[in-house]
């Protein structure tokens, strides 16, 4: 992290702590010193990003109850030597996958998302890795992502396009496309690579 991120991270934890006392404050003047420390997060990040302070509120001062991170699922899928990536509407490539539903399990939802991107049918058998996304793919985002890799069987399917992914194709661990690194890193990618060829993989996290 350099000083340039160090910002962010200030207005995270005060969102994150006000949104807290939001929820579990009793005292009427509390709530109302909550909701000021709330307003000048929104602030910040506005200010520092030049995003607009209703659309910063809107996606960083949405949520009501404790706060915790979203859930991103990502499917790892090998055919031979080659891993499956989708090609997203931006022209970059990356695993499938996208937030996990509210209403699905993780497994479940992996399933979905390569459904939906890929027009494959999988079944999820391990897990690759839980990773916190603000260590490992950038730019940081000002809410929490936990980033679950499973490694999943191919049974079959066929692409058809969709309103969030434009391809599908298969590729070697030295031939990769331009990667999506906001979504996968190419050390991502290569992580997956080792959990394939390994005899023994213990899930990495953090």
């Amino acid at each position: 992290m350099d000083h340039r991120e160090q910002w962010l991270r200030w207005a995270i934890e005060l969102q994150s702590l006000a949104q807290a006392g939001l929820t579990y404050g009793r005292d009427v003047y509390d709530r109302e010193r909550y909701q000021r420390i709330r307003e000048i997060a929104a602030q910040i990040m506005a200010h520092m990003t030049d995003i607009p302070l209703e659309k910063v509120t809107g996606l960083f001062c949405n949520e009501k109850g404790y706060q915790t991170p979203k859930i991103d699922t990502r499917a790892v899928v090998f055919e031979g030597d080659r891993i499956l990536l989708v090609r997203e509407n931006n022209g970059k490539w990356a695993l499938p996958g996208g937030w996990c539903d509210v209403d699905l399990s993780v497994g479940e939802n992996t399933v979905k998302e390569v459904k939906e991107e890929a027009g494959l049918d999988v079944v999820p058998w391990r897990v690759i890795a839980v990773q916190d996304r603000a260590k490992h793919n950038q730019p940081v985002y000002a809410y929490g992502i936990c980033k679950v890799f499973l490694q999943c069987r191919a049974l079959g399917g066929a692409f058809s396009p969709n309103p969030e992914t434009t391809a599908r194709g298969y590729f070697a661990e030295d031939a990769l496309p331009e990667l999506d690194t906001d979504k996968n890193s190419p050390e991502q990618i290569h992580m997956c690579f080792r959990a394939r060829d390994a005899k023994v993989w213990q899930a990495l996290f953090d």
